[in-house]
């Protein structure tokens, strides 16, 4: 297992909300460094510059859905070893398999407990926790 120590995360979503309550959750509980896109297309341009450890994703945005920003991510030969997990409304509607194929890590389902969707986001890519 990897520690997850001082892990940089890119969360992509839309909602402010959502936003807000993953970036404190994950700081002040993980104490992993949040980095916020609110679009697909801000989030291509973060992670080329920020280089996250992993990507929390949503699949509902506008314009450029989550399915999109993946294939734009991994056309990118030096974006194809980041690790994505789907933070998503639609998890219910997925099957294991489907996300498996695309290369994605895991799903969580929104809503989600924010006391420990850090242990849910380590436990799909397979992170050691330090607490």
């Amino acid at each position: 297992m990897v520690t997850s120590a001082s892990k940089r995360i890119l969360l992509i979503d839309d909602e402010p909300d959502v936003q807000w309550v993953v970036q404190t959750c994950l700081e002040k509980i993980a104490q992993w460094t949040v980095i916020t896109a609110t679009s697909a297309e801000e989030a291509l341009l973060k992670a080329s510059a920020e280089q996250p450890d992993a990507i929390l994703l949503d699949i509902m945005m506008p314009k450029m859905d989550g399915y999109m920003f993946l294939d734009a991510l991994w056309a990118k030969p030096e974006m194809q070893f980041i690790p994505v997990v789907f933070l998503t409304a639609q998890a219910g509607l997925l099957e294991p398999h489907h996300y498996e194929t695309l290369g994605v890590k895991g799903i969580i389902a929104k809503p989600f407990d924010p006391l420990t969707l850090h242990r849910a986001i380590a436990s799909a890519l397979n992170w050691e926790l330090d607490t």
